[in-house]
């Protein structure tokens, strides 16, 4: 079993910053790969980034590639989002996600979700 809790959430301005990070734990949680997934109000939940443990390999989705990057700390288990010149159609609840392969987490697939963290941005 894993567990996965985000943090970071909040409200900002267009044109701010955000950083989310995700906490995994579990016996297991260092053979997935993670990323988030997020889900705006009336809208299907959609694949934002995913990275593997080693840092090594990461994608992103197009409407954020360029204004977000994911990274990975093995060190303290967390994987984080840093969340740059943030406009008002990223407003969404983001989940922490975990797979077994980043392909999966492409097609909105996971093993394990974390509860989600809201991001709120005005215009």
């Amino acid at each position: 079993q894993v567990q996965l809790v985000e943090s970071g959430g909040g409200l900002v301005q267009a044109g701010g910053s955000l950083r989310l990070s995700c906490a995994a734990s579990g016996r297991t949680f260092s053979y997935y790969v993670m990323g988030w997934f997020r889900q705006a109000p009336g809208k299907e939940r959609e694949f934002v980034a995913a990275i593997t443990w080693s840092g090594d390999i990461t994608d992103y989705a197009d409407s954020v590639k360029g204004r977000f990057t994911i990274s990975s700390d093995n060190a303290k288990n967390t994987v984080s989002l840093q969340m740059n010149s943030l406009k008002p159609e990223d407003t969404a609840v983001y989940y922490c996600a975990a797979a077994t392969y980043i392909i999966r987490l492409r097609n909105g697939v996971s093993n394990y979700l974390g509860q989600g963290t809201q991001v709120t941005v005005s215009s």
